[in-house]
């Protein structure tokens, strides 16, 4: 390992760390990778001053998301239209941005703790505590959150329906220090006593006690499976708000509906690319029509004015219920609206409806097809816990998107994990619409019982069934998860400057 005095390769070593840790996302996978590169930063930073860790946690950080969310500079450049070095510029400071987070985590920790307390409690709980801090600053940018990473397959998944995804995070975390404890230079560093097995037991024990928690039915089957039919209507981001176009998209939209034979039809996030009073006379009774003759109804994604300004980004179900209607809260910054002071940005790219109103704070579930249905629209569902309380009325989650915004880059299969960890932490099955891809169903454990192809035009055929009963997540939120990483950080600090302030009493320094 380079050593900590290196001023230029300690930073690099770290850098290619967080680059490393992207593989351990989907559409790779490779779930132990980002706990494994994790422990390398916290090696680095077990011997570091503050301010070298700040450093650190800051080179791992741009590692993680100049590789990871890379697709931020697709976007802006080839669907936003703004010029590629002002982009590239963008980009580069939006992920600069989020890696402070890393760096101030690693910096308290550094703070807080020495020696193998510093690595085992101190650095990973300072880490659990930088994502959620990530996940709500300037509205939030969960993304990349190291719990998604452990989804759906890891052992540490099973802490979802408990702690939610920063409980998976802390746990994954809390092995990496233990991983890193085990390295000579740490393990010795300013401590008295020995290292003994705790940390590696208590690693084993995590992956175990997550194994058995994926054994256990937090929630129940509520009825027979309802059938389901999700399109996708792969329209090209450049083509969907042409005037020219229009008629096109509606078009396909009501030939692929028309088709569809099943109790629920689910389209798109804006499937519907015109405000509801501008679309075709009868366009839309067409549609609730033929939902009506199968016994069930139609989900659309349709823009809604409703006067003085405010438009909205909307769900609307049609059909033999009664009409349902779900308007977006959380609104994508640049995308959905300006924040302020900063039009200029906007003006620069060419991004149609760039300034939506939110929604009503707690909306509940649409009924449909004799379910209830939790929707959110596109990057809603990276925020667990503004999803729970209408999942926990519900029996199916849905999330209709257009990630046709990031071409065939890694946000899609990203997203489609980060959905995963919503239906772990619920229990619920989930039906994801989206425009170019993914187009999936997900059961109750997070894995894809039926996909599409991405950039495809094609219909999703299956069947979903809904569940109900609630996880300790739904009841709970993130208040246990978090409340357990300040005693961690509080009992890390009052433990290591115990030791550091006690007489040496002939012990050997381990």
């Amino acid at each position: 390992m380079a050593s900590i005095t290196s001023p230029i390769k300690t930073p690099l070593v770290a850098t290619l760390l967080g680059g490393i840790a992207v593989a351990g996302y989907a559409p790779l996978g490779w779930y132990p990778l980002p706990v494994l590169t994790l422990a390398g930063l916290f090696t680095l930073v077990g011997i570091a001053t503050p301010g070298q860790g700040f450093r650190l946690g800051l080179a791992y950080g741009l590692g993680l998301f100049l590789t990871g969310v890379s697709w931020v500079y697709v976007s802006i450049t080839t669907y936003g239209g703004m010029p590629m070095p002002i982009a590239a510029l963008a980009t580069f400071l939006f992920c600069t941005v989020n890696a402070l987070l890393p760096a101030l985590a690693m910096w308290a920790g550094t703070r807080l703790a020495q020696g193998p307390i510093r690595v085992i409690v101190a650095l990973p709980a300072a880490w659990v505590l930088g994502e959620w801090l990530r996940g709500w600053l300037f509205t939030g940018f969960p993304w990349l959150t190291l719990g998604y990473s452990q989804a759906p397959d890891s052992p540490l998944a099973g802490f979802a329906p408990l702690l939610g995804v920063y409980g998976v995070s802390l746990t994954a975390a809390l092995i990496a220090g233990a991983l890193a404890s085990l390295v000579p230079s740490v393990a010795t560093r300013r401590m008295h006593g020995r290292r003994g097995f705790l940390p590696d037991l208590a690693a084993v024990a995590l992956l175990l006690i997550g194994l058995g928690l994926q054994q256990v039915e937090w929630t129940r089957p509520a009825g027979a499976p309802v059938s389901v039919a999700l399109l996708q209507g792969n329209v090209p981001q450049e083509m969907k708000f042409r005037p020219e176009h229009l008629r096109t998209t509606l078009d396909a939209y009501a030939r692929q509906v028309l088709e569809s034979h099943a109790r629920l039809t689910v389209l798109p996030e804006t499937a519907l690319p015109l405000f509801r009073s501008e679309l075709p006379h009868g366009y839309l009774d067409q549609l609730a029509n033929h939902a009506r003759q199968q016994g069930g109804d139609l989900l659309s994604g349709i823009p809604e004015y409703e006067g003085q300004g405010r438009y909205f980004n909307s769900a609307v179900s049609l059909g033999r219920s009664p009409e349902g209607q779900y308007r977006k809260v959380h609104l994508v910054p640049f995308g959905e609206f300006v924040p302020w002071g900063f039009r200029w940005a906007v003006d620069m790219m060419q991004i149609p409806l760039g300034d939506f109103s939110r929604g009503a704070s707690e909306q509940g579930p649409i009924a449909a097809a004799g379910e209830r249905l939790a929707v959110n629209i596109c990057y809603e569902d990276a925020f667990g816990e503004e999803r729970i309380p209408a999942a926990r009325d519900a029996t199916l989650l849905v999330n209709i998107s257009n990630d046709a915004w990031f071409g065939a880059s890694l946000a899609p299969r990203q997203h489609l994990q980060i959905g995963a960890m919503r239906s772990i932490e619920t229990g619920r099955w989930q039906l994801r619409s989206n425009n170019t891809g993914i187009t999936a169903v997900l059961d109750e454990h997070g894995r894809i019982r039926a996909q599409l192809a991405p950039f495809t035009t094609a219909t999703l055929h299956a069947q979903a069934q809904g569940r109900s009963g609630l996880t300790p997540y739904m009841r709970w939120g993130n208040w246990p998860v978090m409340g357990l990483v300040i005693v961690i950080l509080g009992l890390a600090y009052g433990l290591s400057h115990r030791y550091s302030s006690s007489p040496r009493t002939g012990s050997t320094d381990p």
